[in-house]
């Protein structure tokens, strides 16, 4: 029996090309601290992207992604709000999981102001707030947080016990600073100056 040994090389090849599509396609390799996050832009296209601890920041409200108020100038949607917006508005229910956007340390917790019951996080030039979460905090000053550890959780419109809190709604009852509803404010500055969240995603 003759062998066609152009014929067997040939087969060879393409069975070795099969199977190194079928590894590619199924078996995808998923690499340590780094985190795949979906979001959809206002226009809702879908947008994929992978960001590692030194890439960039981290979405940090996994799930939600509908910005209700963009970062910079606006009509002040409440009684206490700036018409400068220096973050973005994530809406959510309360008790939603907010996770760290980047590594670093709590350097403040507590009720800010418009922002309500607020999370502080620095690393190097970069200063990110998370407002208008829950008052059960989960971090303290001092603690070191990784990208992507869960950080807060999204608070109740109205809250009680701070003393030092100015806002209130229509019924007279102490609102989570100057907010209308349940959402996560998420400020960026970088060297002590307001940045789009938005451009660092």
């Amino acid at each position: 029996m003759m062998y066609n040994f152009s014929n067997i090389l040939k087969n060879y090849f393409i069975f070795i090309i099969l199977i190194s599509l079928f590894i590619c396609i199924f078996f995808i390799p998923f690499y340590k601290n780094t985190t795949i996050i979906s979001e959809t832009t206002n226009s809702s296209t879908p947008i994929n992207k992978v960001i590692s601890p030194t890439s960039g920041l981290c979405w940090p409200l996994p799930g939600y992604t509908r910005i209700s108020s963009p970062f910079g100038y606006r009509g002040a949607p409440t009684a206490g709000a700036t018409n400068f917006h220096g973050g973005i508005d994530l809406p959510a229910p309360p008790g939603t999981n907010i996770i760290s956007a980047i590594s670093g340390k709590v350097v403040r917790t507590g009720f800010m102001g418009s922002g309500g019951c607020s999370v502080v996080v620095e690393n190097n030039d970069y200063t990110v707030i998370f407002h208008h979460i829950s008052p059960n905090f989960l971090v303290s000053p001092g603690d070191i947080v990784s990208q992507g550890q869960i950080i807060a959780q999204v608070g109740p419109k109205n809250v009680y016990g701070f003393s030092n809190n100015p806002y209130k709604d229509a019924n007279g009852n102490p609102t989570n600073g100057a907010t209308t509803g349940p959402h996560l404010h998420f400020t960026v500055k970088i060297a002590g100056k307001y940045v789009d969240p938005m451009s660092l995603f």
